[in-house]
């Protein structure tokens, strides 16, 4: 049994943290699906910028679109459509299979609106999700202190929320509420509250930021404790008299999900991340070379529980050593929402240069 399978039979789904054209034209999507277990997909501005702006297989499209007139912000929107909704007919057997459980892709909303106000976020998840008519399809929102409030009213509208760019337990918990705050106010107004939505905890990049600032011994450790804290939290949020209740009711617990999930550390082992946050009831997206690379060589052992934990005095060592974990999760939040922008304005640059290309090769398109 090759550990992908294994993971998968353990109770933990596998997500692609990746989309291009390629992706589908090629077949591999498929086979990732058919024989890695593979069940669900995620994106966001940076895998679109890197996919556009590498190769001619947008080129089309972006003619067809452009020639509508529409501004670089909707007709992006409506080329990563075209994408997301092939790769979501892909997974509809599982979506269908587990009654909406797994089988998502996602879609994020531009992220110059992360600190914006939340109604506009609100305006552009709603017209996204209206516009694809997908049943699997979650739109991305960050849990910043402004996504927040957009994600509850999003919820309250009854858009599938995966929110992103959280980095700590407390991070977590808040995007939790505010779901629930979403889910609770369905219920008031008399509406179904199944209305399905993940968490992204980001995990690798918190050793990206300390590397060479801590003892050798705390090396690549600083994600995973973080990790393992939140899967407490996590654990006992889904046993409160809260969520149970909203559960009895007919709503879905919002699911945790590993996101930054590849090795970044070249001396590390390639599937560090995947290997020690297996647990059941939760996602890990992870981009396409930890995906085989996890299939190829890796192992599952021990899943993690709440009765036996490190995280804590990990943690404490990080702060003996000199590093403000509180505050460090905050600057990677914000400095995630920076790289997004920073690839959000790179995508909308290249969108437009394509679009007057295309369309001077392509005139009457």
């Amino acid at each position: 049994m090759i550990a992908t399978q294994a993971l998968h039979e353990a109770g933990q789904r596998l997500w692609l943290d990746s989309i291009t054209r390629e992706l589908l034209d090629s077949g591999r999507l498929e086979h990732y699906i058919t024989d890695l277990f593979v069940t669900g997909l995620t994106s966001n501005p940076t895998l679109f910028d890197h996919a556009i702006r590498r190769s001619s297989d947008y080129d089309a499209s972006i003619a067809r679109e452009a020639a509508g007139g529409l501004s670089p912000e909707l007709l992006f929107f409506r080329v990563a459509l075209e994408d997301l909704s092939r790769a979501a007919g892909l997974f509809l057997p599982v979506h269908q299979r587990t009654r909406g459980q797994d089988g998502w892709v996602s879609l994020e909303v531009s992220p110059l609106l992360a600190f914006e106000q939340p109604e506009l976020t609100v305006e552009q998840a709603t017209m996204l999700h209206a516009e694809a008519g997908l049943p699997n399809l979650f739109i991305k929102i960050p849990g910043t202190p402004t996504g927040l409030r957009a994600i509850e009213e999003a919820t309250f509208a009854g858009v599938p929320i995966n929110v992103t760019l959280l980095f700590s337990t407390e991070q977590y918990l808040a995007a939790a509420d505010a779901y629930m705050k979403g889910i609770e106010r369905r219920l008031e107004a008399g509406e179904s509250p199944e209305v399905p939505s993940v968490a992204s905890l980001f995990i690798s990049r918190w050793d990206k930021a300390v590397e060479g600032q801590v003892p050798e011994s705390l090396r690549n450790r600083l994600g995973i404790a973080v990790g393992e804290r939140t899967y407490r939290a996590y654990c006992e949020l889904r046993e409160s008299a809260r969520v149970r209740r909203l559960v009895s009711e007919g709503a879905s617990m919002q699911t945790l999900l590993w996101a930054s999930t590849g090795t970044k550390d070249p001396t590390a082992r390639d599937t560090l991340y995947v290997e020690s946050l297996a647990a059941a009831d939760t996602i890990n997206t992870m981009p396409e070379h930890t995906l085989l690379a996890f299939a190829d060589h890796g192992q599952v052992g021990p899943l993690l529980t709440r009765e036996e934990w490190e995280s804590d005095e990990v943690l404490e060592e990080f702060k003996t050593a000199g590093v403000d974990v509180d505050g460090l999760a905050t600057q990677l939040q914000r400095e995630g929402a920076d790289s997004f922008v920073k690839s959000w304005n790179s995508l909308m640059a290249c969108i437009a240069e394509k679009s007057e290309e295309v369309g001077a090769a392509h005139p009457g398109v």
